[in-house]
C-alpha cells in the first residue's frame, strides 16, 4: 500500500510499475474512483453540517414559539435527509470500488531493481562455490531417497495426492538438522524465536499483502474464516499490527514453522521429487526497523548474508540473484533470490528469497514508530526464507553423493545427526 496523496503525485510512476510487474491496474481508474469517492464524501459532510445547523435553529425556534419558522427549517432538514439518502450507498460503492483497486496498487521498486518480465530476466550478482562433476553417474534426490529409505513419495500420493510425500528415518533427521541449524545461525545474529500461528484471520493476510493477490495460492480452512499460512512473515509481521514500536534498534524475529501453498498454475511444473509441495517447513527471519531507505537497504543485506551463511556452512554452491520487475510480488521494493546447484535439474534452483518491502505492511499493518522529533512514521519490513525443507534436502542430498550411493554429511550438521558423518546406503536411522 502507497498513500494515496502520494499516489496522485506520482500517477506516471505507479503505473510504469505496474506495468513492469506485470499487473493489469489502470491507475488513471483508482484516480477517478479516487476523486468520485471525495466529491461524494465532501457532499455527504456539507449536507451533515447544513441538517445539524438546521436542527439547532429549529430547537431554539420552538424554544420562541416561532413554529411556522421551525415547520419551513422541518422541510429543509427532510429534503438534505433525502439528498443523504440519495448519496451514502453511492458513497459506500465508491468507496469499496475504490478499496478493492487501492488494495491492488503495487509498491514501487528501488532504482537499481532489473526490469524484465520472468525469473528469466533475474540478473546474477555472484556466484558462490563450484558445481561438482561427478564421475559417475549421478543420482537424483528420489533415488538416494529411496535408497536410504529417507524418502518415500508414491505413499505420499496415496495418501494425500500429488505434490505429496513422506519423510523417513534419517530424512527426517536432516529436515530437523537444517531447521535447527538456521535457527541457531539467527540467534546468534541476535534474532528472537516465536513459535506462530499456522492459521490466521484474512485480515492478517490483507495486511502482509498476500490478499487479494495470492489468495488461489492459500488453503482456506472449511467453514471457518481462518487460512493456513504459507509462510510465517505472516505471523510475524502481524504480532505488531496496530502498534507503535520502538525501533531504536532493528525488531528481529525468527520462526520455525509449517507452511502450505496450493500451488495453483504450476500444473506441470515439478511433480516428481521435493521441489515443489504442498506442505514444507521453513525457518523464516523478520526485520521491523525504522522508515529509512539506507538503513533498510543495509538489513536486506544482512539478512541475505545470514541465508548465504547456512548455505556455505551446508557447503553448497550457491548464486545470489538481482529479482527482476516480472519476477516480483506486488508488494517488494526489492528482492534477492538464492539459487542453489541441483545437479539433478543441471541448473540453479531457487531456495531462498530475501525481500525489502519499505513501509507496505507496515502501512497495511498500521505498524508505526516515533521518530526523533516525536512524529508518528510507518516502519520498514523485511523478510527472508533461512531455510526451506525439504527443498533444501535436493541439493544437499545430489552435491554431497559419493559413487557408492553414500551421502557426506556436512561438518555443521553433524552435531543435530547424532555425530553421523556418512549416511550409508545400508544404513536405516
Amino acid at each position: 500500500m502507497l498513500d494515496m496523496k502520494w499516489i496522485r503525485n506520482h500517477a506516471d510512476d505507479v503505473q510504469k510499475v505496474a506495468v513492469n510487474k506485470g499487473m493489469a491496474l489502470q491507475v488513471d481508474d483508482l484516480l477517478r474512483l479516487d476523486q468520485e469517492r471525495r466529491e461524494l464524501q465532501a457532499s455527504i459532510e456539507e449536507l451533515r453540517a447544513a441538517r445539524n445547523t438546521l436542527s439547532s435553529s429549529i430547537a431554539e425556534l420552538v424554544k420562541e414559539r416561532r413554529y411556522e419558522e421551525a415547520n419551513r427549517l422541518k422541510d429543509e432538514v427532510r429534503e438534505r435527509n433525502g439528498q443523504l439518502t440519495q448519496l451514502e450507498p453511492r458513497l459506500r460503492l465508491a468507496r469499496q470500488a475504490f478499496d478493492e483497486l487501492y488494495a491492488l496498487v503495487p509498491n514501487m521498486v528501488s532504482p537499481d531493481t532489473p526490469i524484465g518480465k520472468s525469473d528469466r530476466d533475474n540478473v546474477e550478482v555472484k556466484r558462490v562455490g563450484e558445481a561438482p562433476s561427478f564421475p559417475f553417474a549421478a543420482r537424483d534426490h528420489i533415488q538416494l531417497g529411496e535408497l536410504h529409505g529417507l524418502i518415500d513419495t508414491q505413499r505420499g500420493v496415496k495418501v494425500s495426492g500429488s505434490r505429496f510425500y513422506y519423510l523417513k528415518g534419517a530424512g527426517v533427521l536432516l529436515h530437523r538438522a537444517v531447521q535447527a541449524l538456521a535457527m541457531d545461525v539467527l540467534l546468534q545474529q541476535g534474532f528472537t524465536p516465536l513459535d506462530v500461528p499456522l492459521m490466521v484471520r484474512p485480515e492478517a493476510m490483507r495486511n502482509t499483502g498476500f490478499f487479494p493477490l495470492g489468495q488461489d495460492q492459500t488453503y482456506r480452512l472449511a467453514d471457518s474464516d481462518h487460512y493456513l499460512i504459507g509462510t510465517s512473515e505472516v505471523s510475524l509481521i502481524s504480532y505488531y499490527g496496530n502498534e507503535i514500536v520502538e525501533v531504536d534498534e532493528p525488531i528481529k524475529l525468527a520462526a520455525a514453522s509449517m507452511c502450505f501453498r496450493s500451488e495453483v498454475g504450476s500444473a506441470g511444473r515439478d511433480v516428481q521429487g521435493l521441489y515443489r509441495v504442498h506442505q514444507f517447513a521453513k525457518v523464516e527471519q523478520v526485520v521491523i526497523c525504522r522508515g529509512d531507505t539506507a538503513h533498510s537497504d543495509v538489513l536486506l543485506e544482512e539478512i541475505t548474508g545470514h541465508a548465504e551463511t547456512l548455505l556455505q556452512r551446508l557447503e553448497l554452491p550457491y548464486r545470489r540473484m538481482a529479482v527482476c520487475t516480472g519476477d516480483m510480488s506486488q508488494k517488494t521494493y526489492k528482492q534477492y533470490d538464492l539459487e542453489t546447484w541441483m545437479p539433478s535439474r543441471g541448473e540453479y534452483g531457487e531456495t531462498h528469497s530475501s525481500s525489502n518491502l519499505h513501509e507496505f505492511q507496515a502501512r497495511r499493518s498500521n505498524i508505526r514508530y516515533r521518530d526523533e522529533s516525536g512524529e508518528l512514521r510507518f516502519c520498514h519490513t523485511l523478510n527472508n526464507t533461512a531455510v526451506a525443507s525439504p527443498r533444501i534436502l535436493i541439493p544437499l542430498l545430489e552435491n554431497h553423493q559419493r559413487e557408492d550411493g553414500s551421502v557426506a554429511i556436512p561438518a555443521a550438521l553433524q552435531p543435530y545427526m547424532n555425530g553421523v558423518k556418512v549416511l550409508e546406503p545400508s544404513a536405516r536411522l
